[in-house]
């Protein structure tokens, strides 16, 4: 395709892409009591080759030709990458720092349970051609630990700010866990590669070079940023010039993170954390937000549900796999966060909630089985399995959280009352702050 031709489709795509995105989402809202980011995830894979294409793939291949994925992957990072640098910007430090034992506890625990998991599984999963040529037992338990362990960052930022927790303690400490949660499976996945041929500085390079962006960021970012703090107080607004600053700021911080094979979510994310807090935080999220939430971010859906082939999974024998992969990720990831929210001080609704939203694995899961296909390190089959169970455990994670924190507070008398007037989780928040 030429480029003006690109450009017909690409204005095309984007009127489908908003549609489905926002008529899905509010249906996911309106009848199924789900979040409209759970909505989204879902129209991205009706609009892949799992159902439109399925159903009209003549259709389909001409709305979405090939040619034009490079442009939604690019649209699709800056989506989320921005979208989390707006989390950031209404993270909560005090209680990071307060619940940085319980943040470190969870996190560690929500990796190590489902890597024993691997372990167990691994083998198996090998033993059936499930994954690529070549692949040993080291390599396979390495990358089915990093895909089972990871929690849905940017999908749990979109829950807790759509339930309105986002400044609680249980919201930061869910974010604070996923955010090194998820730092954490991308190591490993640098881990995996390198020892699939991409050699030894893979991974030396994502870490260290990870490492050393988030203790300059948080180390020196307050002292350096808080001169643009100053100048958005003194004109009372974020005018043109700064917030181009800002965005200059922000889109160096996420090649950053892409340059060292971490990715550019945590570039955002650790750059919206340093930002100043006032006129400057609260005019960003006013002026950018909208355009995040709907428009760049169901690009990411799309170009993650474009990828999407659920058809794979036809027999009996992938469908047990497939349930045993679903059953060993949520017991390990959902039991282990549990346990240790609990063993380090958070009473049981918080524990419970924290457990419920960590299983979701959303988006980021379809990233690292999309990179794991592409790579050759698992087959079509094995993929179809993982992007089931990224589904099934982010359309688990909203009910499930309204059931054991909401419902469960609504029973702590010691703390109030429910009025009948207000929402459950609104409860379930007033008595987290008690």
């Amino acid at each position: 395709m030429t480029p003006a031709e690109l450009s017909v489709a690409f204005f095309l795509q984007m009127a489908i892409i908003i549609a489905a995105c926002r008529g899905v989402g509010w249906l996911a809202q309106k009848y199924f009591g789900q979040p409209q980011v759970v909505g989204e995830m879902i129209a991205g894979v009706i609009l892949g080759p799992s159902l439109f294409g399925l159903f009209a793939p003549d259709l389909q291949a001409m709305l979405f030709p090939k040619e034009s994925k490079a442009i939604l992957f690019v649209g699709a990072q800056m989506g989320v990458g921005l979208y989390m640098f707006l989390v950031g910007l209404g993270f909560q430090s005090e209680h990071f720092r307060s619940n940085a034992k319980s943040a470190a506890a969870v996190s560690l625990s929500g990796m190590a349970a489902p890597f024993l998991v691997a372990v167990a599984m691994a083998p198996w999963l090998l033993s059936h051609g499930l994954f690529g040529k070549g692949i040993d037992a080291f390599q396979a338990t390495l990358f089915m630990g990093a895909a089972i362990s990871i929690t849905a960052f940017p999908m749990l930022a979109r829950i807790i700010h759509e339930r309105g927790i986002s400044g609680t303690p249980l919201g930061t400490l869910s974010l604070s866990a996923g955010a090194i949660d998820d730092a954490g499976a991308w190591i490993v996945l640098a881990i995996v590669l390198a020892s699939f041929g991409d050699g030894p500085m893979v991974a030396v390079k994502a870490i260290a070079g990870g490492g050393a962006f988030a203790v300059f960021m948080l180390t020196f970012g307050p002292k350096l940023l808080a001169p643009l703090g100053r100048m958005a107080e003194r004109e009372g607004k974020v005018g043109p010039g700064l917030l181009g600053v800002c965005l200059l700021l922000f889109m160096l911080c996420a090649w950053a993170m892409d340059a060292v094979g971490i990715h550019a979510v945590f570039g955002g994310f650790i750059l919206g954390t340093v930002m100043p807090r006032g006129v400057l935080s609260s005019e960003l999220k006013r002026q950018l937000e909208p355009f995040a939430v709907v428009v760049l971010l169901p690009m990411f859906f799309t170009f993650s549900g474009l990828n999407t082939q659920l058809s794979m999974v036809n027999n009996i024998g992938l469908l047990a796999a497939t349930i045993a992969i679903l059953a060993g990720s949520i017991l390990a990831k959902g039991g282990a966060c549990w346990a240790a929210a609990r063993l380090t001080g958070q009473d049981n609704p918080t524990a419970l909630g924290i457990g419920a939203l960590m299983n979701a694995r959303g988006l980021m899961e379809l990233i690292i089985i999309n990179i794991g296909l592409q790579r050759g390190i698992i087959g079509p089959a094995l993929f179809s399995m993982l992007v089931l169970m990224a589904i099934i455990t982010t359309l688990m994670a909203s009910p499930l959280f309204e059931l054991v924190y909401g419902r469960t507070a609504r029973k702590r008398g010691e703390l109030g009352e429910l009025d009948e007037s207000e929402d459950p989780l609104a409860f379930a928040e007033r008595t987290s702050q008690a």
